[in-house]
């Protein structure tokens, strides 16, 4: 699949459209856990580093929480809301300044962890496609 990162805007907002289903299904929570985890290793070791936990206990809580949401939001169960209540994802991650170049590292990891799965295009095009609508919402930087 061939991955583009948007072109960002700063203020700009687009709507968001929530990745298939299939891509749990197909995945499955434990697979999701996993593209995670991964992804925060990769982060942990990236130029954004500094945004994420350095305590080993903090960054296991993060990527729990991170977990649950994309389980969430891949139509699995809410551990998310059962666990923190309803996402505000924007203002929670408000006391980070999060800049166009977290942005785009954000997602290149991403891009590294997703390019190892072996699933149909159209099903990683929809989770990919959240990814890239979602992450114009967290940058609150210039």
């Amino acid at each position: 699949m061939n991955f583009i990162i948007s072109q960002y805007e700063f203020g700009h907002r687009p709507p968001v459209t929530i990745p298939s289903p299939e891509f749990l299904k197909l995945i499955t929570e434990e697979g999701i856990r996993k593209l995670v985890s991964d992804h925060y290793d990769l982060l942990s070791q990236s130029e954004v580093k500094h945004l994420f936990p350095r305590i080993e206990e903090a960054l296991e809580k993060a990527k729990q929480r991170s977990s649950d949401f994309f389980i969430q939001i891949c139509g699995g169960q809410p551990y998310y809301n059962k666990s923190r209540g309803k996402p505000m994802l924007a203002a929670r991650h408000s006391p980070f300044a999060i800049n166009q170049q977290a942005r785009i590292i954000w997602l290149q990891c991403y891009i590294e962890v997703l390019s190892k799965l072996d699933l149909p295009e159209e099903i990683m095009e929809s989770f990919w496609n959240y990814l890239n609508s979602f992450s114009f919402w967290m940058v609150n930087t210039k």
